[in-house]
């Protein structure tokens, strides 16, 4: 959280989408060597890459297993992702932002399992699709837990 006297961080945010822009522009070009052809994604692809970036940012956020990327950009421990708030003051303080937002790391991972895709087509998709399968996995498990829980209420 940014105190009221202090001034966000703009220079960092900068810095941050200039590697996200210059990350793109290199993948195209990358793509573009290598002769890979973005125009091959399917509609399936996109529905499969949204599933995946939503499970790779969530991980990201505020599963234990990544805390230690959060750590050093949170004040105190990092360790569930509930309630971790960023470091304040410059570089440190936007990356802490970027990597508790699960909308906001999700942008960064769409565009890494997308690129990942296109110049790395199998580690690519089974990347993307691991990452589907696990997000269609939380899915059903939070509605068999809905589902038995309501049950369970009804008996």
């Amino acid at each position: 959280m940014v105190l009221e006297s202090e001034s966000p961080p703009y220079g960092a945010y900068a810095t941050i989408m200039g590697v996200f822009a210059a990350g793109l522009a290199g993948a195209g070009g990358l793509a573009r060597i290598f002769d890979r052809n973005p125009a091959c994604q399917t509609p399936l692809d996109f529905v499969v890459l949204s599933a995946a970036s939503f499970k790779a940012s969530r991980t990201l956020a505020s599963d234990e297993v990544t805390s230690f990327m959060r750590e050093p950009f949170v004040r105190g421990r990092a360790h569930t992702g509930e309630g971790e708030e960023p470091v304040e003051g410059g570089f440190h303080q936007a990356i802490g932002e970027l990597v508790t937002c699960s909308r906001c790391v999700g942008t960064w991972a769409a565009a890494g399992l997308a690129a990942t895709q296109i110049l790395a087509p199998r580690f690519g998709r089974l990347l993307t699709w691991s990452l589907a399968a696990a997000a269609a996995n939380d899915f059903l498990q939070a509605g068999f837990t809905a589902l038995t829980g309501k049950a369970n209420r009804l008996d």
